[in-house]
């Protein structure tokens, strides 16, 4: 069955006469609107749009093609809106007859936030100043556990990682093709940051190397960063530490980017503390030698 688009008489609408074809019924009760039919290119339970569209295939493991909407012309946007008033939400919900644990997005013009749900809850939200929400549906704080992420253009810190939790919890894990490889945790009072270091990983341990002498390698200096002129600092530079400790330093000397941009080498400067423990440990040793005397 087809219904083709008539005018006149003051009557605009859809009639099955011999105009061209608006609305078109397959036999498997497939509609198209502003396609002739359902094809290979513009396929679905209901199809919008123009002939002309090619429809981007459904993947083998779900098939998308219940509602398609395809660009008027070649060069046309495509899109679709879901307009409320200014008390009112949008929503999209997700989910199958049988299941109330439903998904979803909604967007509440009440406080111009976009949320996102799962198995019936809120999971997640963007709130109107941009800032993303995850597990909690207000700023974290000792009362709210959650995560967020805050829009850099706000006040205050820009990542919140809120745990209520009292004895010592992992809160953020590193892990890599060799498995775990450091974490952030949190206990009571305190944070820890920690890198893998167990003995069941390491081989070749050795205690008896000379320290100080590559100690007396390394430079400490004062200086101030150029974006921070008014600032004096004591620390290192980069490339120095990399011949003496070079576990210490990420990046490459000299190394720009793409555009000719530094691509600044950087020190973590945790990592001389071997070094410095075993160099007190052996000046102990020179020194109880002496007084020994």
């Amino acid at each position: 069955m087809a219904l083709t688009k008539v005018i006149g008489s003051g009557v605009e609408g859809v009639s099955n006469s011999s105009d061209a074809t608006a609305i078109t019924i397959d036999s498997s009760e497939n509609v198209a609107i502003g396609v002739t039919s359902k094809n290979s290119s513009n396929n679905g339970s209901l199809t919008i749009g123009h002939t002309g569209m090619t429809k981007i295939s459904a993947s083998a493991s779900g098939n998308a093609d219940e509602l398609v909407l395809i660009g008027a012309n070649a060069s046309a946007n495509v899109g679709m809106s879901i307009i409320a008033n200014n008390a009112n939400q949008c929503n999209i919900f997700l989910g199958d007859e049988d299941d109330t644990d439903i998904g979803g997005i909604t967007y509440d013009h009440s406080d111009n936030s976009m949320r996102f749900t799962t198995g019936g809850s809120d999971r997640g939200r963007i709130d109107s100043a941009g800032s993303f929400l995850q597990g909690c549906t207000a700023t974290p704080s000792t009362s709210v556990a959650g995560n967020m992420l805050r829009n850099v253009l706000a006040v205050g810190a820009s990542i919140f990682s809120v745990g209520n939790y009292s004895s010592e919890v992992e809160m953020i894990q590193f892990v890599n093709s060799n498995g775990n490889v450091g974490s952030i945790d949190t206990n009571g009072s305190g944070t820890i940051y920690s890198t893998s270091s167990d003995y069941r990983l390491k081989e070749n341990v050795v205690t008896d190397w000379d320290a100080t002498s590559r100690l007396k390698q390394l430079k400490p200096s004062r200086f101030n960063f150029k974006a921070d002129k008014d600032t004096t600092l004591d620390g290192f530079l980069a490339h120095e530490v990399s011949s003496v400790v070079p576990e210490a330093v990420t990046g490459t000397k000299d190394q720009v980017d793409k555009d000719g941009e530094i691509n600044p080498q950087g020190v973590d400067q945790s990592k001389l503390v071997p070094l410095l423990v075993k160099t007190i440990q052996e000046l102990e040793a020179r020194i109880a030698v002496l007084e020994a005397k």
